[in-house]
C-alpha cells in the first residue's frame, strides 16, 4: 500500500483556479457587444450620476454573472480613483426568494459583523426601516445586484427600491438595481406598477458560439496551464461540446478542467482529446445523478420501472405498460401508487430533465392514441443513481445482472 503523501504536482496546471466558476479574468472575451451596451449603462455611475436599473437576460453559461463581476469591480476600482461614492452588493435569489430576506440580506451586507440582524423576529416594515437607515449611512450610490431574481416569490422589494427617493425613503443615498435572470419571461411576470417605475435597460446575452467559446477557452488557457500541454484539438472539442449545450462556457470550462485533471492522474505528458471524451462521459453521469436525486420518490420508482424495460431492450414501452411496472414497484417499496395521470404529467417533467424521451402516437381507430417512453441517458448511471430505489423496491429480475 503506498504512503499516500501530499506532494506538490502542479502538471498540467500553471493556475487550476483560473478554470473555476468565481474566476474573473483580466479581459473579458466573446461577449464584446454586449460588455458595450452594459458598460454604457452603467457610465453615469462614474459620472456620480444614478444608472437605470439593468435587467440581464440569457440562459445558464453565458456570460451575465463574469459580466457582472468584471464591470463593477472595474466600476468600484474608478471610483476609488476618481473620488466618486459607489458600493455594491450582490445577493442570490436562489436562497434568498422574498423580498424580506432580500432585504435583510441588504442590511447585513453592509453593516459590521457586531451589527447584523437575524432572518427572524422582525416585521417588514422595521426591516425595510433598518434597510434605508444602512443604506443612507452610506450615501452616493449603491448598486445592488440579485442573480437569479426570476426566483424572488415577490417584487414588493423592487417596487420600494424604485420609489424609495421619491417617497423620502433615501435622502444621501440612491440605489440602482441589477437584476439576473435565465428566464426570459420574468419582466412580464411583474406586478404593472412594478414594471412601469422600474425604469430598467434590458440587456440580452445570447449563446455563445462555438467561435466565442474558443476564445473564452484559448484565454483561460494561457492563465490556467502550463505552455505546450494541451493538444491542438482539446480547445476546439471543449468548444464544439459547449456549444452543443446550450451555449453554456461554465460547460465548456468545466470540461476542459476535467481533461486536465485526468491528465493530472494518469500521469500523462499532455492533456489529449481523449482526456476530454473520458472527461464528457464522467460529467455527464455526475449530472445524470444530481438529477435524479434531486427526484421525488416516486418520480424515482417510476424512473426505475423504465429502466427495468430498458434493461431488457423492451422500449420504447407503452405508457399503459410502464404505468403497470411502477405500480408493482410502488407497492413493494411500501408506497400508494399514484394516478397513471400523475404519471403522465410527471413523464413531461423528466423529459425536460432530459432523462426521458417521450412520444406521442396516434393510430386512429385501430389503435387510438397513445404514448411511448424511452430512456434518454445510459442504464449504467441511471442504476447506480437510483441504488436506494432499488434496494427499497426490490431488484427486478430485468437489472440482476447490471446490478
Amino acid at each position: 500500500m503506498g504512503s499516500f503523501e501530499f506532494t506538490p504536482s502542479n502538471f498540467p496546471f500553471e493556475n487550476r483556479n483560473a478554470l473555476l466558476d468565481d474566476y474573473t479574468p483580466d479581459e473579458l472575451v466573446g461577449r464584446d457587444e454586449e460588455i458595450r451596451e452594459y458598460h454604457a449603462a452603467l457610465q453615469p455611475a462614474i459620472d456620480g450620476s444614478q444608472p437605470d436599473n439593468i435587467f440581464l437576460f440569457g440562459k445558464t453559461g453565458v456570460g451575465k454573472t463574469a459580466a457582472t463581476r468584471f464591470l463593477l469591480d472595474k466600476l468600484v476600482s474608478g471610483s476609488s480613483e476618481y473620488g466618486v461614492n459607489i458600493h455594491t452588493g450582490r445577493m442570490n435569489c436562489d436562497g434568498l426568494d422574498t423580498s424580506y430576506r432580500i432585504a435583510v440580506e441588504t442590511v447585513n451586507a453592509f453593516r459590521d459583523a457586531d451589527q447584523k440582524i437575524s432572518e427572524t423576529g422582525y416585521p417588514r416594515s422595521t426591516v425595510y426601516d433598518m434597510m434605508w437607515d444602512t443604506l443612507d449611512d452610506l450615501g452616493g450610490l449603491i448598486i445592488l445586484v440579485l442573480d437569479e431574481i426570476d426566483h424572488l416569490q415577490d417584487d414588493s422589494l423592487l417596487y420600494q427600491l424604485s420609489r424609495a427617493r421619491e417617497n423620502k425613503e433615501l435622502t444621501s443615498a440612491r440605489v440602482s438595481v441589477v437584476g439576473i435572470s435565465n428566464d426570459l419571461s420574468y419582466r412580464d411576470r411583474l406586478s404593472p406598477k412594478v414594471r412601469s417605475s422600474l425604469c430598467e435597460r434590458s440587456i440580452n446575452f445570447p449563446a455563445y458560439t462555438a467561435g466565442e467559446l474558443q476564445q473564452v477557452l484559448s484565454q483561460r488557457e494561457s492563465i490556467a496551464f502550463q505552455n505546450g500541454v494541451l493538444d491542438d484539438g482539446v480547445i476546439p472539442l471543449c468548444s464544439a461540446y459547449g456549444a452543443q449545450e446550450s451555449g453554456d462556457a461554465r460547460k465548456a470550462l468545466d470540461l476542459l478542467l476535467k481533461a486536465g485533471d485526468i491528465a493530472q492522474e494518469s500521469n500523462a505528458s499532455t492533456v489529449t482529446v481523449e482526456h476530454v471524451e473520458r472527461g464528457r462521459e464522467l460529467l455527464q453521469r455526475e449530472e445524470v445523478t444530481r438529477g435524479i436525486l434531486g427526484l421525488n420518490d416516486h418520480e424515482r420508482i417510476l424512473l426505475y420501472a423504465l429502466s427495468t424495460f430498458t434493461a431488457r431492450e423492451e422500449t420504447p414501452v407503452r405508457s399503459r405498460k410502464l404505468y403497470q411496472r411502477y405500480e408493482n414497484l410502488a407497492t413493494n417499496s411500501g408506497s400508494d401508487a399514484l394516478t397513471s395521470r400523475w404519471m403522465h404529467d410527471h413523464l413531461d417533467e423528466l423529459e425536460m430533465l432530459g432523462l426521458v424521451s417521450v412520444t406521442k402516437r396516434n393510430e386512429g381507430s385501430s389503435g387510438g392514441q397513445y404514448k411511448t417512453i424511452t430512456l434518454d441517458q445510459e442504464l449504467e448511471p441511471v442504476l447506480d443513481a437510483l441504488e436506494e430505489t432499488i434496494h427499497e423496491s426490490g431488484v427486478h429480475t430485468s437489472v440482476e445482472s447490471w446490478l
